[in-house]
C-alpha cells in the first residue's frame, strides 16, 4: 500500500484543492478515482477505523437520499449501501500513516502530515 493515499474525485473543487496541498508539500500520494474503483464494504470498514468516524459521518446527504440512503440506517446497511454508491461519499478521504481524514476543509489533509 502506498505511504499517503487520496481517495479523489477529479470533478470535485475540494478534492482538487486537497491534492494540491499536499503536492505543494512534495507528497504524491496515491490517487483512488473512488467513483471509477469504488472501495469495498470490507475497505469502508478499514477507512472508517482510521478515520474514527460512523458511515453516517461520511455520508454526502443529497446524493444519500437520491441513492435511497440514511444516516439513520445501521451501520452495516449504510456501509454496503456507500460501497455500492460510491457518489454519496463525503471526499476527499486522505490516508496517511495508517490514520485518515476527511479533506473538508481542503487543509485538513495537511493534519496528518
Amino acid at each position: 500500500m502506498a505511504a499517503a493515499t487520496l481517495y479523489h474525485n477529479p470533478r470535485c473543487s475540494k478534492s482538487r484543492q486537497a491534492l494540491d496541498l499536499l503536492e505543494a508539500r512534495g507528497v504524491q500520494p496515491e490517487i483512488v478515482e473512488y467513483l471509477k474503483t469504488p472501495p469495498s464494504a470490507a475497505m469502508l470498514k478499514t477507512l472508517l477505523g482510521q478515520l474514527g468516524l460512523q458511515a453516517a459521518d461520511i455520508l454526502r446527504r443529497k446524493e444519500g437520499a437520491e441513492a435511497g440512503l440514511s444516516p439513520d440506517m445501521p451501520e452495516a446497511a449504510l456501509i454496503a449501501g456507500l460501497a455500492a454508491h460510491p457518489a454519496a461519499l463525503e471526499r476527499p478521504i486522505f490516508v496517511h500513516k495508517g490514520k485518515a481524514v476527511v479533506g473538508r476543509p481542503p487543509e485538513r489533509v495537511l493534519d496528518l502530515l
